[in-house]
């Protein structure tokens, strides 16, 4: 798990934070046998550790293997410049096979976030592939501060409602 820096880099977290995680990505040592969703997720969690996406970082929140904090560091140039924005990811048993739930836990003004938190990015929906890894999502969520998906705003349903209630509709 990596923490912003001073110069725009992230850093690593200390170690004491994670439980069974003594600070190499190879070296998580599960408390027992891990099933192939769980050893995908560790190989994705290496390879996040070796290589992470511009200005995003995510870990496993103490020993739970399934359920993740990720960090994602508003990119220049846009409204959401500076900001640092926490997201809980939350693995399915079945994962890769199905996606993994991703919540922003800092609160965010956003057409493709709702007021609970929740995305509505295609790579979590209807384009999810088992190929596809958290870091290719952490990408895609980085994406949106860049450039926003209007035509899947996540309010369709209470915009709807709000348009045919409004009195210029009357």
């Amino acid at each position: 798990m990596m923490t912003p820096g001073g110069s725009g880099r992230l850093r690593p977290l200390p170690t004491a934070m994670y439980a069974g995680y003594s600070g190499t990505a190879s070296s998580w040592v599960a408390k027992t046998s891990v099933s192939a969703s769980g050893k995908r997720i560790q190989r994705e969690m290496a390879e996040l550790n070796i290589d992470p996406p511009p200005d995003c970082s995510a870990g496993p929140k103490g020993d739970n293997l399934y359920h993740w904090i990720a960090t994602i560091i508003g990119p220049s140039g846009t409204p959401y410049e500076g900001g640092i924005f926490f997201l809980d990811i939350i693995f399915p048993s079945d994962y890769p096979f199905k996606p993994p739930k991703l919540v922003f836990k800092t609160r965010i003004y956003h057409c493709n976030v709702d007021t609970a938190g929740d995305l509505s990015v295609n790579i979590l929906r209807d384009s999810w592939s088992p190929a596809l890894t958290i870091t290719k999502v952490l990408q895609a969520i980085r994406s949106i501060f860049l450039k926003p998906e209007p035509c899947k705003f996540l309010f369709y349903s209470q915009a709807s409602d709000q348009t045919i209630s409004s009195p210029l509709m009357k």
